[in-house]
């Protein structure tokens, strides 16, 4: 692998000479052909990342995501890595592991290797995030998640759990068990809640109660039995794929059929939703589409062009066989 080393010794310079170069420094012409010349000879092609720490300005945008192993954060990531590419930017990864203090951790980090911006995808935004994101001095952009003084881009949580409930009621479904996780994760937690509410509101005849987990894997194995044994529901709702399909699980284990005895629903429209059996009645986000979103968003916060605090994603009701019509 040819070298900036390499480069300086054909070239008859310092190395310091070629980074100039590389970074848009100052250089004479006649070095400057020299060394293009014999960059295209090599076919040495510079490290975007070692490359980008010694410029004042760089070109990589770091991404913090709460679990690699999730379906959203890997949808969002390739549509804000393909869209990255196209204008020449690179994306770095972290994790949080849903830690917070991992989270944290990982905003200054990302500050101290000189990133152009930061697109965070935040389990929740707490008063910490806020001081933070107000010092960094770089763009920061959160995605999933909103504050009124944090750049944000979200799914519209709260319009596709009111289209869900209206879709529930009008299958009949009067016994309803809603399964949710903690209000400070305000999208999963509060606005899918609230919305899925709001349809029922003034509907005679419906009781629908409302129960929470966690978002870690098997989060609802030891509470789904419980519900169906006191509460008998028609339906569940879930406030994600990955808690839907736990429930279906939860539910084959009793010896219950889906839908013929209980019907459930998710959200967010993961692939893997189409191929289980019976397929799961879903409301579909687009995180790809989103990620791109993400990407000209952030770049445009880059360049101080005139962005909205807010940017909504859409979504779609994905209807299949999980949901029995009474």
């Amino acid at each position: 692998m040819t070298t900036i080393g390499d480069i300086a010794r054909l070239a008859g310079v310092a190395k310091s000479t070629v980074s100039r170069y590389l970074n848009d420094g100052s250089v004479s012409e006649a070095t400057k052909r020299k060394i293009q010349h014999i960059i295209k000879e090599t076919g040495y092609t510079p490290n975007a990342f070692a490359q980008s720490l010694k410029a004042k300005k760089t070109n990589i945008i770091g991404t913090i995501v709460p679990r690699l192993d999730s379906y959203a954060s890997s949808r969002t990531l390739i549509g804000i890595d393909e869209e990255l590419k196209t204008m020449n930017y690179q994306m770095l990864i972290s994790h949080s592991n849903l830690d917070i203090e991992r989270e944290i951790e990982n905003i200054h980090s990302l500050v101290r290797q000189k990133v152009a911006g930061i697109i965070l995808l935040p389990t929740e935004i707490t008063e910490r995030h806020l001081a933070i994101i107000k010092d960094v001095g770089i763009p920061v952009l959160i995605v999933g998640q909103q504050h009124k003084e944090i750049h944000s881009l979200i799914h519209n949580d709260y319009e596709a759990a009111y289209e869900v409930g209206k879709y529930v009621m009008s299958q009949g479904h009067k016994k309803i068990a809603f399964l949710g996780v903690k209000e400070k994760n305000i999208a999963v937690g509060m606005e899918r809640r609230e919305g899925f509410k709001k349809s029922m509101e003034d509907v005679a005849g419906i009781d629908v109660r409302f129960f929470e987990t966690d978002m870690h894997t098997g989060g609802s194995y030891s509470i789904v039995p419980e519900i169906i044994d006191t509460f008998r529901p028609s339906i569940f709702v879930c406030a994600t794929d990955n808690l839907a399909m736990e429930t279906m699980k939860a539910v084959y284990l009793k010896g219950i059929s889906i839908p013929d005895d209980l019907s459930i629903t998710g959200f967010g429209g993961y692939e893997m939703t189409e191929m289980i059996h019976p397929g799961l009645t879903t409301a579909k986000f687009f995180y790809k589409d989103a990620g791109s979103l993400a990407a000209r968003k952030m770049l445009s916060l880059i360049r101080g062009e005139d962005t909205s605090m807010k940017t909504v994603s859409g979504f779609e009701i994905i209807y299949r066989e999980s949901v029995r019509k009474i």
